[in-house]
């Protein structure tokens, strides 16, 4: 998609793809053949970058059809590349960072609000830790004792031109994240077992929102693209595509 499209972000995608698989496999209640149905749990992208990996996990569990991401990054396509509520089975349009946590958050609190039993994910970057907004989002769900809230970060550990460490060091992640009233887990982001252990036994403390800090791989499962800061913005020519493409189905062979 990436490649056809002459896209960017294909780095975002892979680092994410492992937590979208185990959301949208084991973890989350939502129908693919009723996506609006009113007891479903949202799932919001807070990262709207990584918008293939999203339209391709709902082409896999038949939200779409695999035809229709042809048109991904296509002029007038609804298929965007930052992710579009447009397309069936996406709640919110995100892309600009900062949004999704604060947006999610509001989802939450109408649920308690509304006495409803579904929960709100929300998956983020690393790199938008950057944004107050995110701050002023943990804050009030912390203070309003969201434990109906999951968030994931993605944390890959590169963000926009250079690492997230030198352009702004998030650390101590989790005892920030913990004060603001949360509570915070740490494991390795592309071991499905424990994304699926921890994700599915929220919220880990009543009264306290949840989060995982998902320590993922840029361009994982891509030997030229892992870790490797470029991949936020390239687009694989034709011989890098049958390069990746090899490396991924041999690991899975």
């Amino acid at each position: 998609m990436v490649h056809r499209a002459r896209a960017s972000h294909v780095g975002s995608c892979l680092s994410s793809a492992d937590i979208l698989a185990v959301l949208y496999g084991a973890v989350m209640r939502f129908d693919p053949a009723a996506p609006t149905t009113p007891d479903r749990d949202r799932f919001i992208l807070s990262k709207g970058h990584a918008a293939a990996a999203v339209y391709s996990v709902l082409a896999q569990i038949g939200c779409l059809a695999h035809t229709d991401l042809d048109e991904y990054g296509n002029d007038g396509s609804l298929l965007m590349t930052h992710v579009s509520h447009k397309i069936r089975g996406v709640e919110f349009s995100t892309g600009s960072l900062g949004h999704g946590l604060p947006f999610g958050v509001g989802k939450a609190l109408a649920a308690r609000r509304l006495h409803a039993v579904w929960r709100t994910f929300v998956l983020m970057s690393d790199g938008e830790m950057d944004e107050g907004s995110n701050w002023e989002a943990l804050m009030f769900a912390g203070h309003h004792r969201l434990d109906n809230l999951v968030a994931v970060i993605d944390y890959n550990k590169l963000q926009s031109l250079a690492s997230v460490k030198a352009t702004l060091d998030l650390e101590p992640l989790s005892a920030k994240l913990e004060s603001f009233g949360w509570s915070a887990r740490e494991l390795d982001g592309h071991d499905h077992a424990a994304l699926q252990e921890a994700l599915s036994t929220t919220p880990w403390a009543p009264g306290k929102p949840s989060i995982v800090i998902a320590h993922t791989v840029k361009g994982k499962g891509v030997s030229f693209m892992e870790n490797r800061v470029e991949w936020h913005y390239k687009s694989p020519s034709a011989t890098q595509l049958d390069e990746a493409l090899a490396e991924l189905r041999s690991s899975h062979a």
